[in-house]
């Protein structure tokens, strides 16, 4: 039988260093007559010239565009019609959130360059404004007219809503079959 033989130890040599003693440090006041922050010097970013130079640059940037130079052609309540049912379609597929808020919007020819728009609510009104850009720049450019107004107008009568009661329901379905008023008079229907 073999005794297993063991491996030779290592032996860890330490060096020790002498620690060395911290002197004691004098702890001196001095008094100062001025602030020790710098308050005189900026840096170099001021909000409020910042807003001006915006304002200024937005002033600068405006160019009118005179309407005289651009073309003026005919176009018919037809073609108007037609793009517009084909806005709509097109809404109908991308957003239908947007199309069902317009799609009760009427479109008129008022006058030889005049739109009139009949908007039944506000609320369609401000989601109508979101597509209204992108249609009449198309409408212009397809009718080669750019000197097209768009006139707004609140269109009352297509927001009536009618509140059917039962007494109305029924009343229209007497019409319909005048054996149902037979009916009423013998069982005294209570229709409130």
């Amino acid at each position: 039988m073999k005794i297993p033989e063991k491996a030779p130890e290592k032996k860890e040599i330490v060096k020790e260093t002498p620690v060395q003693q911290e002197e004691p440090v004098q702890e001196s006041s001095v008094k100062t007559t001025k602030p020790l922050s710098r308050q005189g010097i900026s840096s170099g970013f001021s909000i409020n010239s910042f807003l001006n130079k915006e304002e200024k640059d937005v002033k600068e940037e405006t160019i009118a565009v005179k309407a005289e130079n651009l073309p003026q052609n005919h176009f018919t309540e037809t073609d108007l019609q037609m793009e517009w049912n084909l806005m709509l379609k097109q809404l109908q597929t991308k957003n239908t959130f947007i199309f069902n808020a317009v799609k009760t919007f009427k479109l008129v020819k008022a006058g030889e360059n005049v739109i009139k728009v009949l908007y039944p609510s506000d609320s369609a009104k401000v989601e109508f404004d979101k597509i209204a850009g992108e249609f009449f720049n198309h409408f212009r450019t397809k009718v080669n007219n750019h000197a097209i107004m768009i006139d707004y107008q609140r269109d009352f009568d297509t927001l009536k809503i009618e509140v059917m009661t039962k007494r109305k329901i029924f009343e229209k379905f007497m019409e319909r079959n005048p054996l149902l008023k037979d009916l009423d008079d013998l069982m005294k229907f209570d229709l409130t």
